[in-house]
């Protein structure tokens, strides 16, 4: 399944290739200066473009897809929703030099969310919080469902069952496999039976910008789509801790269902980061076997 995932080989994705699509496409735009961002994400490319937009590339196949998705319902959301969201100014077209469609948006200033850079850790969860409840709140009426497009975020997680048992017997000797198969069975034997509502898909520290301490915007809504709202609260494990975990929890009032297919969200991505990262990435490691850690006891507390 995630084969077609790998981004292009055959395609150097640099500021002279943005440079040329702009040049070609919007001449308006041709004489600003493009860098590329400090961290500029797995699924897409990103430049800066002069002082106040930013220039998005897809880096594979699989993510192109998501390209007018976000222009079709970003400036559908926004004004909804109680943080900025990225603003789509314009979309390219595919040429000879690059066989996909392409965005430029409107430039945010922030920094990647850290636990350092953020004033209050606990009002920092509950905003968080907030902003998920007003996005689920949003009219749902004609959202893109799960699918290939958002790597299915909002549907079912059988769908990577089979990913997820293989990579506990490959881990077998690294993980408590009695405790964590526990933790998954439990996540895929529950389901959302409420109306499908919107999710962002992706909502991770690296999506969420600060400034001067305070969440300031949410950005790449690429996996976003509308179904069951637990893949957005992976976040409690990956990023939360303690009072800020509860904060999010408590704001946000979900049952404990939805929870327990939010342990799983966590659960799957974490193990199949560890198969992949435990022989070559000890950092990737290490944030793996935390949140596999985490999920595990805070399951054993809470028993939804």
């Amino acid at each position: 399944m995630r084969s077609d995932n790998t981004p292009s080989q055959n395609i150097n994705i640099n500021e002279s290739l943005a440079g040329r699509l702009i040049a070609s496409q919007f001449p308006q735009w041709a004489d600003l200066p493009i860098k590329p961002v400090e961290l500029s994400g797995w699924d897409n490319r990103t430049f800066r473009l002069g002082d106040d937009m930013s220039v998005r590339l897809p880096s594979a196949a699989w993510y192109a897809g998501q390209v007018e998705k976000e222009h079709k319902w970003l400036p559908k959301l926004a004004p909804y929703l109680p943080l900025p969201i990225p603003v789509p100014l314009a979309m390219g077209q595919p040429d000879k030099t690059y066989p996909w469609q392409w965005s430029i948006y409107r430039w945010f200033e922030g920094e990647n969310a850290t636990i350092e850079n953020i004033s209050d850790v606990q009002e920092f969860a509950t905003t968080l919080a907030q902003f998920l409840a007003a996005l689920q709140r949003v009219d749902s009426s004609g959202g893109p469902p799960p699918g290939e497009h958002n790597f299915y975020r909002g549907g079912s997680l059988s769908v990577y069952d089979d990913e997820t048992r293989k990579s506990i017997i490959t881990l077998r000797n690294d993980i408590d496999r009695e405790a964590v198969t526990e933790v998954w069975e439990a996540a895929i034997n529950t389901k959302w039976r409420r109306k499908p509502v919107w999710l962002h898909g992706d909502f991770a520290a690296g999506n969420l910008l600060i400034k001067e301490g305070q969440l300031c915007a949410v950005i790449d809504f690429g996996c976003s789509g509308v179904g069951d709202p637990a893949c957005d609260l992976t976040i409690a494990w990956t990023f939360l801790s303690g009072a800020s975990r509860d904060a999010f929890s408590k704001t946000l009032a979900l049952d404990g269902a939805t929870w327990a297919r939010a342990r799983g969200w966590a659960l799957w991505k974490a193990l199949i980061t560890l198969v992949d990262a435990i022989e070559t990435d000890i950092h990737k490691s290490r944030n793996a076997k935390y949140v596999i850690n985490e999920v595990l006891e805070d399951y054993r507390c809470r028993k939804y």
